[in-house]
């Protein structure tokens, strides 16, 4: 059995056993009988020429033109996953892998498979992920349209870079690397295309090794009908999934860019009116300052509700704000507190309100006290029925996955 084995892996780099097999390169497929014949012959070949043991993997992702049976033909094992979408190809197909290096790209010839020894080299230098760069290499003309390679990507990229300070010129690049080892502790679990962003997110977040290579993308060569890629809609998608990964830039920023000048209005314009330069600010500004008030603390507590939700859920490692939380957080304390603010607030529009009343319900001359207590009393309501549901996502326990050391905040 090792002969013929070994002598299928010489003539096509195909191995038939899992421990004879270093590099699976796993191509989702979705109505690609126009190239995936081509990319299948051209993987094996590249396979050949390194000397590599390996597999070309076909997931065929509910194709009615024949595909899978082009790929079979052309040497490639095939898999089914009923589920549409690209993230669930790609997971199907990496699961389904028999190397300890995983190729992934696409189907449709857009990217020479045939240049797969950098890619293997960055893995077996100790690259977790190797990440292939369209916008550091060269784009044929006509390959990407003019918005995707000039807006969207770049800008994409920009904001991942930005919010989860990886250094990945072009974050959603079809054509990658990565250890099987890496993938497993990836978690990854998006079903579509934002599956390229959740990769480099959890990558960097683990503080994993990723190395970026310059690659070429050609015009794929499909005629019968267009690319798969939406660039709105799966662009959405992208910047969806970032955010609700990075709760600090999403709610917490957002929320003391609220909380700090609106408590300082309501504060200062509680005692009367204040003039700056030749501007008067009134009571008006003291209401919007309430507001802001209200509405940063509504953001500020929903961040802390999504850092420990992503906590919990895996999704993130621990950050410095959520173990502050954690150490001086309890519903004990949070009740007392949302109880003193509330209660507070509740005296002061109490005693304004017998004093209207003794006056004869006239003209209401307390108006800046009340409306400092009546936001006291929202922020001590929020605060009590807050302490709960935090308290319940901070429960230990709920935990369903090692992070195995990982320090690096969730940002």
């Amino acid at each position: 059995m090792e002969s013929v084995v070994s002598e299928r892996a010489a003539k096509t780099g195909v191995a038939l056993l899992p421990e004879a097999c270093e590099v699976s390169i796993v191509l989702p497929c979705l109505n690609e009988a126009e190239t995936v014949g081509r990319c299948v012959r051209q993987a094996l070949g590249a396979l050949q020429r390194m000397d590599t043991a390996g597999e070309v993997l076909v997931v065929d992702n509910g194709s009615t033109d024949g595909s899978a049976e082009i790929a079979r033909r052309a040497g490639a094992r095939v898999i089914f996953e009923r589920n549409r979408g690209y993230g669930n190809a790609l997971r199907r197909g990496v699961e389904e892998s028999r190397g300890k290096f995983i190729i992934i790209a696409d189907a449709d010839d857009s990217y020479d498979l045939s240049d797969l020894q950098r890619f293997l080299d960055g893995l077996r230098g100790g690259a977790d992920l190797v990440m292939g760069s369209r916008l550091r290499g060269k784009i044929e003309h006509g390959a990407m349209p003019w918005l995707n390679r000039r807006i969207g990507n770049p800008l994409l990229s920009g904001i991942l870079n930005l919010l989860f300070r990886s250094d990945v010129s072009d974050a959603h690049c079809g054509m990658r690397a990565l250890s099987k080892d890496a993938f497993k502790r990836m978690r990854v679990s998006s079903s579509g295309m934002e599956f390229a962003s959740e990769m480099v997110v959890k990558a960097a977040l683990a503080k994993m090794r990723i190395l970026d290579i310059p690659v070429t993308l050609r015009r794929d060569g499909r005629s019968s009908h267009g690319p798969h890629l939406r660039p709105f809609r799966d662009g959405w998608r992208h910047l969806r999934f970032m955010l609700l990964l990075s709760p600090t830039y999403l709610f917490l920023i957002p929320a003391m860019l609220c909380i700090l000048p609106g408590f300082v209005a309501l504060v200062a314009l509680g005692f009367g009116p204040i003039r700056l330069g030749g501007l008067r600010f009134d009571y008006h500004f003291m209401i919007l300052g309430s507001l802001l008030t209200i509405l940063g603390f509504q953001l500020l507590m929903t961040g802390l509700f999504a850092k420990a939700y992503c906590h919990a859920a895996r999704l993130c490692p621990d950050s410095p704000i959520l173990e502050a939380v954690k150490r001086c957080f309890s519903l004990e304390r949070g009740l007392i507190v949302g109880s003193i603010l509330f209660f507070g607030g509740f005296a002061v529009d109490l005693h304004v309100l017998t004093g209207w009343l003794a006056a004869g319900m006239g003209r209401l001359n307390a108006v800046r006290p009340a409306t400092l207590a009546s936001t006291l009393m929202i922020i001590g309501a929020q605060t009590i029925f807050s302490s709960f549901f935090l308290s319940m996502l901070l429960q230990p326990g709920q935990e369903i996955f090692d992070w195995q050391g990982v320090e690096k905040p969730c940002k």
